[in-house]
């Protein structure tokens, strides 16, 4: 019963947290962005995006996302953290709030929401209250199958060391937490076993910071392989929170009768008063740390030396004070900017091609990081020059603007089309997909030429040089000629049955992304020449 309840329960959280994420769409990213420019925002951001995605490593991977995309600083992710750790405390006082007895109502309206309405943004909801739902009928079986642990002498005991040996207590929280992988669900049975009378508040209270520990393993496990910068960011959460534990441990004693002053005090429930610890204990942590940010960084760039490569999203070019005192050199800037987009989407492409080759995830995650910069720079750049459009231009400037508002849109669907063939490889990995070597070796061929061929058409946009632009123009002929041909070699293949077809549909795919790609920097030669 236990283990059932245990797995409805982290059931239910992640569903509530997936549909909080499906109400939310992408604010929670933009939220983070644009509210961490100092360490107090970044707490608070931190806070918010974790009560959404009701887990703290959730907000911790997506802050690693933006200091690897060169959104955030890696002192501003760390605020985000220490938020994440006040964040991942409404949890607790949710489950704090005993409306167990209501949890299959609740679980029922999700339902209904679910399968009975067509409505999307209702489906969402439903998700939430459903998962919310389903949180509370998975503590109940909990508690259920956790009350025989009451009469058991050898519990009994442990309980009773864990009272006299705090430290037994935060070693017993953080193993458990490290099981299941979630703090929200070791908190929530210490709130059971608490509320069953199976332990008193000096056991209880030591493997509520264990479990603050245990929550930052989950971190340390998805930086394994990962960038430096995600390693650094799993660092610091734990220094935070091991720091946190020491100086809590320090002052035990005070901090229990504080408690049981405050659950007598305001009548508080047992699964309330273990929120409630929680709760202070995270806000305080926070409050000691947070003006020794920048040490904490210190200290970790000191453990994990070494410079990462950091993928550059904010325009570098895009002065707005330009566009007032001189449309000529605010356009230059523009065009300095749009040929570091054009760069980021040949990086892309280069990166897609290595997971295409290789299998390796870090180069899939490197091609989306290079498509979301050339995302973020498509609006930066398209903004400006629309800007710029509103001043009173020449008829050189008015050219150079429509070649730029063009440019911009192609090499924007480069990224997209990079993005597809990434996606069409995860497809072939997930499927066990296999591509012949002939095969391999035609889109590696062709990748190779379509690459060259967007190089030379960012240099013709570079140099304003026809002929290199006239000569992408022979090379797309080339692209289109190597699409056919290979094509037809495939299917030639498909009827000797040396290809499956599901293999077949890949390849197809991919080849016809790359002669679309191919498109497009024709399209950026042909501004050229009619400029």
């Amino acid at each position: 019963m236990f283990f059932g309840g245990l797995a409805i329960f982290l059931f239910g959280i992640k569903y509530m947290g997936d549909g909080l994420q499906l109400v939310a769409g992408d604010r929670l990213r933009e939220l983070l962005d644009k509210y961490t420019s100092n360490p107090l925002m970044g707490v608070i951001a931190g806070i918010v995006v974790t009560i959404l995605l009701q887990t703290s490593t959730g907000t911790t991977v997506l802050a690693i996302g933006l200091v690897n995309a060169g959104f955030m600083k890696f002192r501003q992710a760390i605020g985000v953290i220490m938020g994440a750790n006040i964040g991942t405390t409404i949890t607790a006082f949710i489950i704090g709030l005993k409306i167990s007895e209501y949890a299959l109502p609740i679980i029922a309206v999700g339902t209904f929401l679910i399968f009975f309405l067509k409505n999307k943004k209702a489906n969402n909801y439903g998700q939430v209250i459903f998962g919310f739902g389903a949180l509370f009928y998975g503590l109940n079986l909990m508690g259920d199958g956790l009350r025989p642990l009451r009469d058991l002498d050898v519990f009994v005991e442990l309980t009773l060391n864990m009272s006299t040996n705090p430290l037994l207590g935060v070693l017993i929280g953080t193993i458990f937490t490290v099981s299941v992988q979630s703090s929200s669900a070791a908190i929530g049975l210490l709130q059971q076993l608490y509320a069953q009378g199976a332990m008193d508040l000096p056991a209880a209270l030591p493997v509520l910071f264990g479990d603050n520990i245990g929550t930052t393993i989950t971190a340390v496990l998805a930086s394994l392989g990962a960038s430096l910068a995600a390693k650094r960011a799993a660092l610091t959460h734990v220094i935070f929170n091991v720091v946190g534990t020491i100086i809590v441990l320090i002052f035990v004693g005070p901090y229990i009768r504080m408690m049981e002053f405050l659950e007598g005090q305001f009548n508080l429930n047992p699964e309330m008063t273990i929120a409630v610890a929680h709760g202070i204990f995270n806000v305080t942590n926070v409050m000691i740390q947070l003006p020794f940010i920048g040490f904490l960084a210190w200290i970790v760039i000191k453990i994990l030396p070494g410079k990462e490569s950091v993928i550059e999203f904010n325009a570098q070019n895009l002065d707005p004070t330009l566009i007032n005192q001189s449309s000529s050199i605010a356009l230059g800037q523009a065009k300095k900017e749009t040929l570091r987009m054009a760069q980021l989407s040949a990086e892309g492409l280069k990166e897609a091609l290595n997971f295409v080759e290789t299998k390796q995830k870090k180069s899939a995650e490197l091609t989306y990081q290079f498509e979301d910069a050339v995302n973020n720079l498509d609006k930066k750049i398209t903004d400006y020059l629309v800007r710029i459009s509103t001043n009173s231009l020449t008829a050189a400037d008015s050219r150079l603007h429509s070649v730029l508002l063009d440019t911009v849109r192609d090499i924007e669907r480069v990224g997209d089309h990079m993005e597809n063939i990434v996606e069409l490889a995860e497809y072939q990995v997930t499927n066990k997909v296999k591509l012949s070597d002939e095969a391999m070796t035609d889109i590696r061929d062709m990748f190779t030429y379509t690459l060259d061929t967007l190089d030379k058409a960012i240099e013709s946009l570079d140099k304003d040089d026809t002929d290199i632009a006239k000569e992408v123009m022979e090379m797309e002929e080339k692209i289109d000629k190597m699409e056919r041909k290979y094509r037809k070699k495939h299917i030639i293949r498909l009827n000797e049955g040396l290809c499956e077809g599901s293999a077949g549909i890949i390849f197809a795919d991919m080849i016809s992304n790359l002669e679309r790609i191919g498109d497009h920097s024709v399209n950026i030669a042909e501004t050229v020449i009619n400029e």
